[in-house]
């Protein structure tokens, strides 16, 4: 189960690379024009690579899981980062591993251990001793914003567990890419401004998000959301913005405060707590288990998600 847990893992700690290529790399004030093309030419290279239609029943799951997963989700993202400080939006994105749990609980019957809903908790707080300052702006349409976006990935968390079909997972996360960035073009069309001439450091930032930001991560994520719990899977969000705020002050030079450096541990200790919860049963069987040859090797055979989730 831990080796999982790590690679799964992986994928926020890429997303987490987003904040600083965004503000140092890519032109300002176009962010639907980025979130399109970081999705779209992703989900085109890998529908075209591995060349898996699906099934007729299949297409009404992927197209719901494609508008939660990336579509709104990106767009309320954006939304929330232009009208709150990064922070707040980190801080209630936080709540997302605590609405899965509501979700499982309420559909599936599955009542959350207490250890669970306590670390759940523990990330959020550890989370607003990491990023909320005492001036930030309550902005209501920015709250609703993170709020609604956060729902939407923990219910599309949910649901591609629920859903697995039976696709390679290469083909599970390019048909939702692609149907996500479908839907997010005419909104970039209409609200951002024409991009300008990119300079070849722009490009290399856009290429970046689509193979590394969109690509892979979403390929491990999804890969991992097959094999974990969505409330263990959820958790593992949390290490995105810990790991914006750790290259902030690696590359640019930004302080971290005692406060953060105790929301990083409560952060973590949120998201182990999580997954021992999650997963206690695992932890012993996947002991005796031999361990998977890794995350390319996984990806390159286009594994199914029909597998046992515990292999």
């Amino acid at each position: 189960m831990w080796a999982n847990v790590l690679v799964t893992a992986l994928a926020p700690v890429i997303w987490g690379s987003t904040y600083i290529v965004t503000t140092e790399v890519l032109p300002p004030d176009r962010p639907l024009t980025a979130a399109v093309l970081r999705a779209l030419p992703a989900g085109v290279l890998l529908t075209l690579a591995v060349r898996r239609m699906p099934q007729p029943r299949e297409w009404g799951r992927l197209v719901v899981l494609a508008a939660l997963n990336i579509g709104f989700f990106q767009a309320l993202l954006f939304v929330a980062a232009y009208r709150l400080p990064g922070g707040l939006a980190a801080v209630l994105g936080a709540i997302q591993p605590l609405l899965v749990m509501g979700i499982a609980w309420a559909l599936d019957g599955h009542r959350p251990r207490g250890v669970a809903i306590g670390a759940g908790v523990l990330g959020v707080i550890g989370m607003a001793a990491l990023l909320l300052t005492p001036n930030a702006s309550w902005d209501p349409i920015g709250i609703a914003a993170a709020l609604i976006g956060a729902a939407c990935m923990a219910a599309g968390t949910f649901l591609a567990q629920r859903w697995r079909p039976d696709m390679p997972v290469l083909a599970f996360t390019g048909w939702q890419l692609l149907g996500g960035g479908l839907l997010l073009a005419p909104a970039a069309w209409a609200f951002d401004p024409p991009t300008p001439a990119l300079t070849a450091s722009q490009v290399f930032g856009y290429a970046y998000l689509s193979i590394f930001g969109a690509l892979l991560a979403y390929a491990l994520w999804f890969r991992g959301i097959a094999r974990l719990s969505p409330v263990a899977a959820s958790s593992l969000a949390l290490l995105s913005p810990l790991t914006a705020v750790i290259l902030g002050w690696a590359l640019l030079g930004q302080a971290v405060t005692g406060q953060s450096l105790v929301g990083i541990v409560t952060v973590l200790g949120s998201v182990l707590a999580v997954q021992w919860a999650a997963n206690p049963k695992r932890s012993h069987i996947d002991a005796h288990r031999p361990q998977n040859a890794g995350p390319l090797k996984a990806l390159m055979r286009c594994e199914s998600f029909s597998a046992d989730p515990r292999s």
